[in-house]
Parts: structure tokens; sequence; C-alpha cells
């Protein structure tokens, strides 16, 4: 059953809408991170800039995500030859294996990977010098190091893969249709990615219940709850759907509905990860901007303003007394610290 024009423009311009969606709020994001950190350096505020202390690795996973996308994009030029940028079929097959190395390689460990260490750092002490500048070099470095293993083995598989006496569907990045090339996804490379996803399962699952288990704001449990949710479940089903791509014939309306589906679950819990971890926090910043020479003694965040944030004017414990000044000084400034069951940590100006 081959893709006829309908279908083949019906899947490039869906594809084409929704990476244009997620480039857009990526925009967005970035505009209100660096208008933040404007603001925050204009005022030269210290206890501001620890909300926004992860904007650069903030940014760095909207600008992957984007990437990613509109590698996406590039790999429907081969389906129609009236929309290939080139013709040449050496070209095209090149291009394809570059497809693969960019996203299965590149953008989709480095996407996670920065999710996971975002989740990580939420864990650690403000005191131990998380969402510092010296804390964004390092997990930037970090990111690359982790993502190193998978992408050499990825550029191994496509280069030398031709030379395993397998079947094609193991090793094979494009396939030629009435003289076109087709991008495929060669199930090796799909196998290499699962293991690698299922480490990043584990230790996202691993963080996200330790963070349950001493958040007590309910806004913010459902953000861990719906970034859980994003990872262990969207991401197993797009490794599905890449590993059932081999099977049909590609060119045919099956590998393309099933190609489209896998394209679907990455978008879906990219899209969480940003508004989870960029989006709303940023938004909670921006909104304590404008509290922060309010004083709120006594009066919890969740009464005076939303459940969404995780603002808490009281910064000590229900039980703690003083008298100094001191003391009243921290119970009458604003921040963004949680109530949770041990000492604060840095998890509110993350999530």
């Amino acid at each position: 059953m081959h893709l006829t024009g309908l279908a083949n423009d019906v899947f490039g311009w869906v594809t084409i809408a929704l990476v244009s969606l997620i480039a857009m709020v990526g925009l967005l994001c970035i505009y209100r991170s660096v208008y933040f950190q404007f603001r925050i350096q204009r005022r030269g505020s210290l206890q501001l800039g620890f909300f926004n202390g992860a904007w650069i690795v903030r940014i760095s996973l909207i600008l992957v995500s984007v990437w990613w996308g509109f590698g996406e994009i590039a790999r429907l030029t081969f389906i129609n030859d009236k929309r290939k940028p080139f013709t040449n079929p050496r070209w095209q097959m090149d291009i394809c294996k570059f497809y693969i190395l960019s996203n299965l390689g590149f953008a989709e460990p480095i996407m996670f990977l920065i999710l996971a260490f975002l989740l990580h750092a939420a864990l650690q002490r403000r005191e131990a010098g998380t969402l510092s500048e010296r804390w964004n070099k390092k997990t930037f470095g970090y990111t690359i190091f982790c993502c190193l293993p998978i992408f050499i083995l990825q550029v191994c598989l496509i280069l030398f893969g031709h030379k395993i006496r397998m079947a094609k569907l193991f090793t094979r990045t494009s396939s030629s249709i009435n003289g076109n090339k087709i991008c495929t996804y060669p199930l090796l490379s799909t196998i290499s990615l699962s293991a690698f996803d299922a480490l990043l399962i584990t230790y996202v699952w691993c963080i996200g219940t330790r963070l349950l288990s001493l958040v007590i704001n309910k806004g913010l449990r459902r953000r861990v709850h719906s970034l859980i949710f994003a990872v262990i479940f969207f991401l197993p089903l797009r490794v599905l759907f890449l590993a059932l791509s081999a099977l049909p014939h590609p060119g045919n309306l099956l590998y393309e509905a099933t190609v489209f589906l896998a394209f679907l679950m990455l978008l879906f819990s990219s899209i969480v990860g940003i508004c989870m971890l960029v989006y709303y926090p940023v938004a909670d910043s921006l909104a304590l901007r404008d509290m922060v020479s309010i004083e709120l003694r006594g009066v919890p965040y969740d009464d005076y303003y939303s459940d969404g944030a995780s603002l808490i004017a009281n910064q000590s414990h229900q039980g703690e007394t003083g008298n100094t000044s001191e003391a009243s000084a921290k119970r009458s400034s604003a921040s963004f610290r949680i109530l949770i069951k041990d000492e604060p940590r840095a998890f509110d100006s993350i999530v």
C-alpha cells in the first residue's frame, strides 16, 4: 500500500505545523528567560538570580529540541520529489545518515540528559552551589560527556554497519523508492537507543520518586508527575514505534504512519519537559519579581497567590522561633523555597 500524495502532504504539513509550534513555544521561553536574567542583572538582585540560575541549561534544552524538530522536517523532504532539495542519490543517502546521527545519536539523548540533570539538581542543597554559573558549565559538560557513548556507537553503526552480515533492516539508513531515497531507522541504532533510554528512564524514575517523597506542594507534585509520565510512557513508545517501522516496506502508508507516531511520542515528551522545566519556573520567577517588596508575614503563598507555584513567605519551619532581626528578615522576604520534610533544596527554582 504505497503512500499517496494526499497522505504524504498530510503527514508532512502536520509535522511542520507541530515543529513550528514547539519552536514558537521555545522562542517564547527563551525570551522570558533572557528578559528575566536581564532584569536580575540590572537590579543586582542575588536573591532573584538564584531562581533563574539554570537559564543557560534551560535554553540549551530548548535549542536542542528545536534542532531535533528541524531534523524531522528535513527527513520529510526525501518523501516527495517535488520538494527534494537534493537530486543526487548519494547526497540523499549521506543526509539520511546525518539525520540518524543528529537525532538518534545527539538530539534525543541530549534532551533527556538535560531533563535528568535538572531533576537531579532539584535534590541538591543550595549551599552546594547548585544553579550557579559554575553549575551551568559543569552540567553542560556532563551532558556532552554522557552523550558521547551513544553518539560514538551510532557513528560506528552508521559508517561500518553495512559490513556486518545481517538483514538490511538492521543497518540501512535509507531505501530507494522509484529512484528516490527515503530515510529509514536502522534496527541496530534503535536497539542501542533503547538501551540508553532504559538507563535514563530508571534514573529519572529514581529521582522522581525521591522528589515526590519530599514535595508537599500540590502544584509541584503535579509537575513532577507530568515529567515522570512523559519519560516513562512516551519514551518507550517512541522506541517501540521506531522498531516497528523496520517491518513495513519503506514508502507505504503503514511505514509513514508508524514513523509519524514515533515523532509524536517524542514531541509530546519534549513539550512537557519544556513547559515543566522552563516555562512554568520562569513564569513563577517573573511573578515573584513583583512580590519581592511585599511582606507576607504568616500568609501561605498557596492562599495568597495560587497553587501552581512554590512561593512560601515563611522560610523557617513551623515550630521555629526567634526574635532577631535576621530571622525576621527571613520570614518577611518572599522566596521560591518550598516546604519539604528535610532542609530546603533547589527544587523550587527548577520545576
